[in-house]
């Protein structure tokens, strides 16, 4: 309960303190977009990994060279935990936007962050404002910003992290249509972290692994045609493999 207490006091400090900064980044952002992006990165970066040290997660990161350095890329990983994004936002490279839900926009201070970080918000009941999203998304990385998505949907809570809930295949539109690479993003144990007994956080150890970029145009036809499902057997096989390790 302590590393709660202590996680929570920081996030609530963190989005308070926050507020005269974000004059300054939108000042920034006036002038140098770019330069906008990355400050904004490296400061939630850096908050994050604050949150990652107070919860006391163990954490493991394996192939990170896989990530490619001179494009931006389509995250696709799977969703147990909120801790998820703390995780791997602080792992990113180059400016990357989250999707996230749409309740999400209406949370104070927080909601700033996320747009100056490229996030997009979507609103899962709403077929055309979703096809929406997905545009904007397409437009962002032609512009340069990777994109993480969770395409379950919404957090996995069955009993077994090796379960998955299907992909959403709408979701990888955005790499087909931007033609750039999907990078597999298997997260294990997350849920340990928080989810599994709230409101403790306990300090377990957590896998990231990234998987090889895959480019949508050397699948054959029928791994095209199914890409989800391409990418979530991936993901299964990467979570199965390293469950073992955090069971320990």
């Amino acid at each position: 309960m302590i590393r709660f207490i202590l996680v929570a006091v920081f996030v609530i400090a963190f989005l308070i303190l926050s507020i005269p900064v974000f004059l300054v980044e939108w000042i920034i952002g006036k002038f140098n977009p770019s330069l906008r992006d990355i400050s904004s990165l490296r400061i939630v970066q850096g908050a994050f990994k604050i949150v990652a040290w107070l919860a006391g997660i163990k954490l493991t990161v394996i192939g990170e060279e896989n990530i490619p350095k001179d494009t931006p890329v389509l995250f696709i990983g799977n969703h147990r935990s909120y801790f998820d994004i703390v995780l791997t936002y602080a792992r990113c490279q180059r400016p990357t936007g989250y999707i996230a839900k749409k309740e999400m926009e209406k949370i104070p201070l927080l909601s700033r962050w996320m747009k100056f970080l490229h996030c997009l918000f979507l609103d899962r009941s709403d077929i055309r404002e979703g096809l929406k999203v997905i545009l904007a998304a397409i437009e962002k990385m032609k512009n340069g910003i990777s994109i993480m998505i969770f395409p379950e949907g919404t957090r996995n809570k069955n009993a077994s992290e090796l379960e998955l809930l299907p992909f959403h295949e709408g979701s990888f539109k955005i790499a087909t249509k931007s033609e750039c690479p999907i990078v597999p993003v298997s997260i294990n144990n997350s849920s340990a972290v928080f989810e599994d007994h709230f409101p403790s956080i306990k300090g377990v150890p957590v896998i990231i692994e990234y998987g090889k970029p895959i480019n949508p145009k050397e699948l054959s036809r029928e791994e095209q045609k199914f890409l989800g499902r391409h990418v979530q057997s991936i993901i299964e096989e990467t979570l199965a493999r390293n469950a073992a390790a955090v069971s320990r």
